[in-house]
């Protein structure tokens, strides 16, 4: 299937691929734009962020210009925030070193903080026709299995020879190449996808060796389990009035840079804290609130304190800030900050 592949899936893709999406255009600066958003992240999600995105910074020169905090703010919900961070650095980076035009070659393209191998080649194909392959998780499924590649794709070895097919499948023509790169992508999407592939309107399904023989439930090899730990947190919901405090985290690590609720390892501790900045009511804990990352399971048990009274000497913490509880649910804070903060507004 080698010498087919490319023409089948060009001509599947013109068919029957997805021609309506905001960002199949060829401005560059869109097309990063919606990679770095689809990065781990489901379409139907950035469809919501996207237009918004745009909306306040419309080229790359807007982007560079902001404030981070601007930034993480539209970008709050969508997750994995050093995506955030990277676009803001890399738009600057673009401004400055590049002149405010995007690099056309892969390799350069990939010197842009958040931009790795695939996602280079998409913008490289897209926005510039160059011969470059994407091999995101999509295309390691679609590869995996209509040719019977076994190991999980994660692994160094199966990945590296991952990518050497993906070089060999791809057209001769450049100017095939946004039609191929976005049918890898749709194909992997809604015909190739993780649970119940629809084999029968699958351009490859004659050749594909995982439909022939049966194996669309084992290919592409699973990650090998691992436990994941959980961690547990105390947040401290403190509101003085119609305001509620948080605190700005650091700039890397988890939630690097956004708005967030202070953090204690035990509720005694909130107790002190009370005692230091005010006079009020330790109220009783709310239910504990799950979050999933990829490497760890978070839970919260959500403390909210009532200051009557702030104390002339409090010294509150430099990072720390009062905001209304109108405004805070939309102030660039983590997703199930913003779920609690919208409970207390209530």
């Amino acid at each position: 299937m080698h010498s087919s592949f490319a023409a089948r899936l060009t001509a599947w893709q013109k068919t029957h691929g997805r021609h309506d999406l905001p960002w199949q255009v060829s401005d560059p600066y869109r097309i990063w734009l919606s990679e770095i958003m689809l990065q781990q992240t489901q379409v139907k999600s950035v469809l919501e962020y996207y237009p918004r995105f745009v909306a306040r910074f419309p080229d790359v020169a807007a982007l560079a210009v902001a404030p981070q905090e601007d930034v993480l703010a539209l970008w709050s919900g969508l997750g994995y925030y050093s995506r955030a961070r990277n676009l803001h650095k890399a738009a600057q980076m673009v401004m400055a070193e590049f002149g405010g035009s995007f690099p056309t070659e892969r390799l350069q393209l990939e010197r842009l903080p958040g931009v790795g191998r695939s996602t280079a080649a998409a913008i490289a194909s897209f926005a510039f026709g160059q011969r470059e392959t994407i091999l995101d998780g999509n295309v390691k499924r679609v590869l995996s299995r209509c040719f019977g590649i076994d190991g999980f794709p994660g692994e160094k070895p199966v990945e590296q020879r991952m990518w050497r097919l993906a070089e060999e499948l791809l057209p001769r023509d450049a100017a095939l190449m946004s039609a191929y790169t976005q049918g890898l992508m749709d194909l992997g999407a809604t015909v190739c996808s993780r649970g119940k592939p629809a084999c029968t309107v699958c351009p490859m399904v004659d050749a594909c060796v995982a439909a022939r023989e049966g194996r669309t439930g084992e290919l592409p090899t699973p990650r090998p389990k691992k436990t994941v730990p959980t961690r547990h947190t105390v947040m401290l919901l403190a509101t003085h009035g119609d305001q509620v405090w948080l605190l700005r985290r650091p700039p890397t690590g988890i939630w690097g840079g956004l708005l967030s609720l202070p953090e204690f390892e035990t509720s005694l501790q909130i107790e002190d804290w009370l005692a230091r900045n005010g006079h009020g009511d330790v109220l009783p804990a709310w239910p504990e609130l799950e979050h999933v990352f990829t490497h760890y399971r978070l839970i919260i048990t959500p403390v909210p304190v009532r200051l009557d009274a702030l104390r002339a000497e409090a010294v509150m913490e430099d990072s720390g800030q009062w905001l209304s509880l109108s405004a805070a649910p939309d102030a660039g804070v983590p997703a199930p900050v913003r779920r609690l903060l919208l409970r207390l507004a209530e």
